[in-house]
């Protein structure tokens, strides 16, 4: 199975993951959700894969979560999901597939451990957070 990612270009959190999954020696389909949208389905299946509720899933910085009235606690899975639906960018990302589950990849470092390899030598983010050292051992 090839490694899958649910990608935001524009987020630092996304690109870093797409950096760890390519030093890894993978080359991912690269999903750009903002662009393609999501199903119902797709959504539910990859919710209940990696064990989120929508509530979980949703993104509540630099979205329109708190404008659209999400941010409440009555606001039920339903909405959540059919916001989601009609705005993408409510879903937290990355969101990664690989032959070792699915997850959301938040933080960035959560990533490796859906790798069958690690990146070799010196890994960091774009803070510069170091992520494997020079020797190839995850940091941390």
């Amino acid at each position: 199975m090839s490694i899958v990612i649910h990608h935001n270009a524009d987020c630092g959190t996304s690109r870093n993951v797409l950096a760890i999954i390519e030093a890894s020696g993978e080359t991912p389909v690269i999903i750009l959700y903002l662009e393609t949208g999501w199903t119902r389905p797709q959504l539910l299946a990859l919710f209940a894969a990696a064990g989120l509720t929508p509530r979980q899933a949703l993104r509540t910085t630099k979205s329109p979560a708190e404008v659209l009235g999400l941010l409440d606690p009555v606001v039920d899975d339903e909405t959540l999901l059919a916001a989601m639906l009609e705005n993408p960018v409510l879903i937290n990302r990355p969101i990664v597939c690989s032959s070792k589950g699915i997850r959301l990849c938040r933080p960035s470092e959560a990533v490796l451990g859906l790798l069958d390899k690690l990146p070799s030598g010196l890994m960091t983010k774009e803070d510069s957070t170091l992520l494997i050292d020079t020797q190839g051992n995850r940091v941390g």
